[in-house]
């Protein structure tokens, strides 16, 4: 019944369309467009796939790497580690500067605008740029050597822009109603912020955290001069080590272990997935307890 309802739908909005050239001409383009990006995906998904699935094989999963079992999990450990970094500097600075800029600053507020500039110009910057700037600031200035924690705080640096940014539109789709209701009911600045605005705002700035982590854990220009390639976890911080995608690269620039790329890659995937449906499950049931608490 639904089916043929939406079919009838779909019948009847063709109909209109054709009475206006020019919306029909927009509304192809519009489904081409969506069935192109559809099928960019399937196609590099489909082929990471079907290049990597067959070469996954309990060694690369052993615990140390060397030349006989190529293992990935120094890196995949690795990358665990320098996502939990990066995050645990970015996501409260940025978070924290976007409910500045939305729920205290004034509106017309120069300093305002030269933050938003100032954002909005860091998250076009290349990322070499930003490796280079964590090698010599990082490493070199404070001495920090080439080490998993370089490499953390220049991926934080590099994602704090993203973080704020949709942070701050998060907050803006909030509806002033709801602040309203809360001052109306005695609540102060404080309490309507994190007991009703946030909770509000959780999906959109859980959407700009996948985003960050999905930078995070493909990035390789940045750690390259930062973090290196030492295919082991390091006893500290302080030691240098190989994300998944600097393993890839690395595995894929030698050209003899390209089987072994694609399975890395395939792995990535799967932590990318599993990072997004995680997000989206705690998004939810934080969704649900706010409805529950309103209730």
């Amino acid at each position: 019944m639904k089916k043929k309802m939406r079919m009838a739908a779909f019948f009847l909005s063709i109909k209109s369309y054709l009475r206006n050239p020019v919306s029909l001409v927009l509304f192809l383009l519009v489904r081409l467009a969506a069935l192109i990006t559809a099928f960019v995906f399937i196609s590099l998904v489909g082929y990471m796939l079907i290049r990597g699935v067959p070469h996954l094989s309990l060694d690369l999963f052993a615990p140390a790497y060397n030349t006989t079992n190529l293992s990935l999990l120094p890196a995949l450990v690795n990358t665990v580690v320098m996502a939990c970094f990066s995050l645990l500097v970015a996501a409260p600075l940025g978070i924290f500067a976007a409910i500045y800029l939305v729920e205290y600053a004034r509106r017309g507020n120069r300093a305002v605008g030269v933050i938003r500039a100032a954002a909005e110009t860091l998250s076009g910057v290349p990322s070499i740029v930003y490796g280079l700037f964590g090698m010599l600031f990082f490493v070199l200035s404070l001495g920090w050597g080439v080490s998993i924690l370089a490499g953390a705080f220049t991926l934080a640096i590099m994602i704090l822009p993203l973080i704020l940014r949709t942070t701050e539109e998060a907050l803006k789709s909030v509806p002033d109603m709801y602040r309203e209701g809360s001052f109306g009911l005695g609540a102060g600045k404080l309490r309507t912020i994190f007991r009703i605005v946030l909770p509000a705002a959780v999906p959109g700035i859980l959407s700009g955290i996948i985003l960050a982590i999905g930078r995070v854990v493909s990035e390789t220009a940045a750690l390259i001069y930062t973090a290196g390639t030492v295919a082991k976890v390091p006893s500290t911080p302080m030691g240098s080590g190989r994300t998944l995608a600097l393993h890839m690269y690395a595995l894929s620039n030698e050209g003899l272990y390209m089987d072994k790329a694609y399975a890395t890659a395939v792995v990535l995937l799967i932590l990318v997935l599993g990072i997004n449906t995680l997000s989206g499950f705690i998004a939810k049931r934080i969704s649900k307890g706010t409805v529950a608490a309103d209730g």
